[in-house]
C-alpha cells in the first residue's frame, strides 16, 4: 500500500512515498532555515507564504523519486495538528484538493505521532507497548505509547519546549538559528562541568518539565559577565548547559519508565538528532538493562515520511478525514486516542 504525505506544521515543507508503513519510496523536504535565521526564528507569516510557493513542486518532485504517480497512490495523509495555523492549512488545502480530485482517502495525521512513528521506519522490529521521550522545538513529552494509534502522556513541558530553550539560549550565546546544532557542536569542545545550572522541577508533577527557570539561569550568566566586563568561554556555557538539559531529560524518562515498568524506550523529535541526547539516554538505558530505539538523523527533524508511516496504522485503524478537515493549532496526542 503506497500512502503520499505531505507535512508543513513549521517551516518545511515535505512530502513523501512511504509503502507499507516502513518503505520510503521518497522523501523530499523544502527547507526555510536560510531566510528565517535572518529574523533569528521562524516567523509564521513567511512560513505560509513560502509553503505555498513549494508545495506544488515538492509534491510533484516526490512522485517522480518513487517512479509513480498520483494513480498509483492508495490514500493521502496529511499533518493536520499541532502546529502554525497558517503553515498547517496550506498542507491541508492540498491533500484536500488532491485527494477530492483523485478520489482518493484522506487520512489526518497528528504531527508529534508522526515523529514517534519514524522509529518505526529506522526499526520496524519496535513493537508497542513502549515509553517515548518526544523532544522538540515545540515539544516536550513522556508517552506512553499503547499501541501505534493510541497514548497516554505522563510527562509534559509546563513552559519552554526542550528545543525552544536550546535555540533561545544559543541566541545569547551568539549563535546563529536553529541553535540546537550549534550547541551541541560546542559541546563537544567545552566544558561540561565549568557551570552548575538549575534543575527545575514542577511540585505534584514529577515526570513533567520546566525549562524556563533554566533558560534565564543562562541568559542571567551571560548579561551579568557582559555587565561586569567579565569573559566567558562560550563553549564552557554551551556544554554545561546541553549537559544540564540531557540530565533533566534522561532522569525524568528513567524515573518514569522505572514507576510504570517500561523496558522499551523511545526517543523522537528534532532535538533526537543532539548527540549529547541520544549518549545520555543511551548510557542510561544500558545501565539499567532497558533496550533504546532512536530514529536515523535523516527522520528526526520534520518531514514526510514519519507522516506516512504513522498515516498507515492510521488507516489501518480506520482513520479518515472529509473535506471539513481543518487545521488545529494545539491538540493532545491523547485526544486521538479517545
Amino acid at each position: 500500500m503506497k500512502i503520499l504525505a505531505i507535512e508543513s506544521s513549521c517551516d518545511e515543507t515535505a512530502c513523501a512515498v512511504v509503502e507499507d508503513g516502513v518503505n520510503v519510496l521518497s522523501n523530499i523536504v523544502a527547507t526555510q532555515i536560510a531566510e528565517h535565521r535572518l529574523y533569528g526564528g521562524v516567523v509564521p507569516e513567511i512560513a505560509s507564504r513560502r509553503h505555498a510557493e513549494s508545495i506544488s513542486q515538492v509534491v510533484s518532485k516526490a512522485l517522480a523519486d518513487a517512479s509513480c504517480t498520483l494513480d498509483d497512490v492508495d490514500a493521502i495523509a496529511v499533518t493536520y495538528a499541532p502546529g502554525l495555523i497558517g503553515a498547517l492549512l496550506v498542507g491541508i488545502s492540498f491533500a484536500k484538493g488532491l485527494a477530492l480530485s483523485s478520489g482518493k482517502p484522506l487520512i489526518p495525521v497528528h504531527h508529534i505521532a508522526g515523529h514517534i512513528a519514524a522509529n518505526y521506519i529506522s526499526h520496524p522490529d519496535l513493537e508497542p507497548p513502549y515509553l517515548c521521550l518526544v523532544v522538540s522545538g515545540g515539544h516536550s513529552h513522556i508517552v506512553e505509547v499503547l499501541d501505534r494509534t493510541r497514548y497516554r502522556v505522563v510527562g509534559r513541558t509546563h513552559d519552554d519546549a526542550a528545543g525552544e530553550c536550546f535555540d533561545k539560549v544559543a541566541r545569547t550565546l551568539g549563535y546563529e538559528y536553529p541553535g540546537g546544532k550549534f550547541i551541541d557542536k560546542a559541546s563537544k569542545i567545552g566544558n561540561a562541568n565549568a557551570f552548575r545550572f538549575p534543575h527545575p522541577k514542577v511540585d505534584g508533577c514529577e515526570y513533567d518539565f520546566s525549562f524556563s527557570g533554566l533558560k534565564t539561569a543562562v541568559i542571567n550568566l551571560v548579561h551579568n559577565s557582559v555587565q561586569k566586563g567579565t569573559e566567558l568561554v562560550r563553549e564552557d556555557v554551551a556544554a554545561s548547559f546541553q549537559r544540564t538539559v540531557c540530565e533533566i531529560l534522561v532522569g525524568k524518562t528513567m524515573k518514569a519508565a522505572e514507576d510504570l515498568g517500561y523496558k522499551t524506550i523511545a526517543l523522537a523529535g528534532g532535538v533526537s538528532a543532539n548527540t549529547g541526547v541520544r549518549d545520555a539516554l543511551q548510557s542510561a538505558c544500558d545501565d539499567r538493562r532497558l533496550t533504546l530505539y532512536m530514529p536515523e538523523l535523516r527522520y528526526c527533524g520534520d518531514n514526510a515520511a514519519m507522516i506516512g508511516c504513522q498515516g498507515y496504522f492510521d488507516y489501518l485503524a480506520g482513520k479518515r478525514a472529509d473535506q471539513s478537515l481543518n487545521g488545529i493549532a494545539t491538540l493532545s496526542l491523547e485526544k486521538i486516542s479517545e
